[in-house]
């Protein structure tokens, strides 16, 4: 039913599909309000109560013990394995739908990093094969531990860092990638994927329906990480994830694309005008759109071990990669886009 442009949701949808769009928006409410909730809970706690202050200050003196998890390697399976299987996640999987595929196998004794495109606004296809396992990715790719790579703000704020860490994920600090790259998994493990979305924030600016805008020409750090530990990089690709959301779309150069950059540059994450849907209606509101999303692991580019590779060797294997990523997408794109004659991947 539609009312002055407005396309209303049937009042006879199943109870299934609406506590699916729950779960999607309690989610959604997490990203969006995770950092200011987390801090305001906690002033709220230490002020205005008379017992349970007593018992935050014993939790600040856990985090200040455990500060360097993040960085650490992440919390280990035996605190993950619940958070990352229950009915939760198989109602936000399923929503969408998601799905996870590879295309070749990879051996369980290595370790891999991860190159996930594009962003999106909330990289939801990402972190639904990853930081959760609904999609039975530690069958996907048995042997080997997964950590998802998120902003490292997230691990600074109270309660919102015990989340993040009950699924495993690790800090996007240096020290932390580093960290994961160069450490063996423990047992049972015998190999580790670290998931990197190499466009990060910024990347959410250039998020639009039918359009696969990949930052990547100029971020070239993580093939330097790749080389010195001699880690193989594994393109993903995350087709649909870009048709969640419609936004307000500001060029470089415009006056609200500076203001984006400066809020980012400022605390992380920019200031983005975007829409999907709502509870009762399908024309606006913060909950994304019910699109299948699917995330397709292409084949390693093998990278040889260089202790301090020099800037030609730097842009000579990101040009590889680059290449394999484009012929990637060219060969996978008919799958999974609609007149995919008309879909590039952009390069930014």
């Amino acid at each position: 039913m539609e009312i002055l442009g407005v396309k209303f949701a049937p009042l006879n949808e199943s109870l299934e599909r609406k506590l699916q769009e729950l779960i999607v928006a309690i989610w959604i409410i997490i990203f969006v309000c995770g950092c200011f909730g987390g801090c305001l809970i906690t002033i709220y706690l230490l002020l205005y109560t008379k017992t349970i202050r007593y018992i935050l200050l014993l939790y600040f003196l856990w985090m200040y013990y455990d500060w360097d998890t993040c960085s650490r390697g992440g919390r280990s399976e035996f605190w993950t394995k619940w958070t990352k299987n229950n009915a939760f996640w198989r109602y936000f999987c399923n929503y969408f739908p998601l799905k996870l595929l590879k295309t070749v196998d990879l051996d369980p004794k290595e370790s891999y990093l991860f190159i996930g495109v594009p962003h999106g606004i909330f990289s939801v296809g990402i972190f639904g094969s990853f930081a959760t396992d609904v999609l039975k990715c530690k069958e996907t790719f048995p042997g080997l531990e997964i950590r998802l790579i998120i902003l490292s703000q997230h691990f600074k704020v109270p309660f919102l860092r015990e989340y993040f860490h009950s699924l495993g994920a690790c800090s996007s600090s240096l020290k932390s990638i580093k960290y994961l790259l160069s450490t063996p998994p423990k047992n049972p493990h015998t190999g580790r994927i670290i998931v990197l979305v190499v466009g990060g924030a910024a990347e959410m600016m250039e998020s639009m329906p039918g359009t696969y805008r990949v930052i990547i020409k100029r971020r070239k750090g993580f093939v330097r990480l790749a080389l010195k530990y001699g880690t193989a990089l594994v393109p993903v690709l995350s087709f649909g994830e870009t048709d969640l959301y419609n936004q307000i779309y500001s060029p470089e150069g415009s006056t609200f694309r500076r203001i984006q950059n400066y809020i980012r540059n400022f605390v992380g994450l920019p200031p983005v005008v975007f829409s999907g849907r709502g509870f009762f209606q399908y024309s606006f509101g913060l909950i994304p759109k019910r699109l299948p999303v699917t995330v397709v692991v292409g084949s390693p580019v093998e990278m040889p071990k260089i202790e301090e590779p020099t800037s030609e060797e730097i842009n000579k294997y990101h040009n590889e990669f680059i290449n394999h990523l484009i012929k990637f997408f060219n060969t996978q794109k008919h799958n999974y886009i609609k007149n995919a004659e008309n879909v590039t991947l952009e390069l930014l």
